[in-house]
C-alpha cells in the first residue's frame, strides 16, 4: 500500500500542473528573473512534503490497526527514505506527463499509462503466480522493487523469487527511480522552457 500510494499520487500532480498551466500561473512565473528549473523543483518540493505527510498517515494509522515492521529503525527509515525516492521520481513524470497532456481534461487518458505501473507489479501478488513473461515485467517494475525493498526493510515476510530483481530489489529500488529522474527531470524543464513559444 505504501508503494501504491506514492506511485498512484502522480494524478494530483499531473492537475496540479495542467491547472497551473491553463490558469496562466506557469507563465507568470516565466516572465521573472529566476532559473527555469525553480517552478517545477518547488512543485517537487511542496508535492514531496504532502508525500511524507502521506506516509507518515498511512504508517500511523497500519499501526494503529495492528501493523509492526520488525527491521530496526534505521531500516524504517531507509524504507521511508525508498518510498519517498520513487515519490520523488513519479512526480517528474507526473510533471513532464502534466505539460504534455496540457489540459486537465486530458490527465485521465494519460494517467492510463501509469496503471500498469501498479498493477504490473508483486505489490498483490507474487510474480511467481503470474505466466513466466508476465511475472518478469512485474519482478522488474519499479514499483515491485521498491515494493520488495521495503517489504525486507521492515522485516516483513513478503513474496519469495530466485531471480536477480528480487535479489537485489534494494539496488533495483535506487536505481529505477534514479534513472526516471534523469530522465524525466530534464524532459520537463525543457518542456517547461518551450512553453508559449
Amino acid at each position: 500500500m505504501l508503494a501504491l500510494t506514492m506511485v498512484f499520487g502522480i494524478e494530483s500532480t499531473m492537475v496540479s500542473v495542467t491547472t497551473d498551466l491553463n490558469k496562466g500561473v506557469l507563465d507568470r512565473f516565466r516572465a521573472m528573473p529566476m532559473s527555469r528549473s525553480a517552478v517545477l523543483v518547488g512543485r517537487s518540493a511542496a508535492d514531496m512534503i504532502e508525500s511524507l505527510v502521506s506516509v507518515l498517515m498511512l504508517l500511523v494509522a497500519g499501526l494503529l490497526m495492528g501493523w509492526r515492521w520488525h527491521g530496526g529503525f534505521a531500516a524504517g527509515l531507509a524504507a521511508i527514505g525508498l518510498l519517498l525516492l520513487l515519490r520523488f521520481a513519479m512526480l517528474w513524470v507526473g510533471t513532464y506527463l502534466g505539460m504534455a497532456a496540457g489540459k486537465p481534461e486530458l490527465v485521465q487518458a494519460v494517467q492510463i499509462l501509469v496503471s500498469p505501473v501498479g498493477f504490473l507489479s508483486n505489490a498483490f501478488t507474487s510474480a511467481d503466480t503470474m505466466p513466466d513473461w508476465l511475472g518478469a515485467i512485474a519482478e522488474w517494475n519499479p514499483m515491485s522493487a521498491t515494493a520488495t525493498a521495503v517489504r525486507d526493510l521492515f522485516d516483513n515476510s513478503g513474496w519469495g523469487g530466485d531471480s536477480w530483481a528480487v535479489d537485489h530489489a534494494g539496488l533495483l529500488a535506487v536505481a529505477w527511480p534514479l534513472a526516471l529522474i534523469v530522465v524525466f527531470a530534464p524532459l520537463a524543464v525543457r518542456r517547461y522552457q518551450r512553453l508559449g513559444g
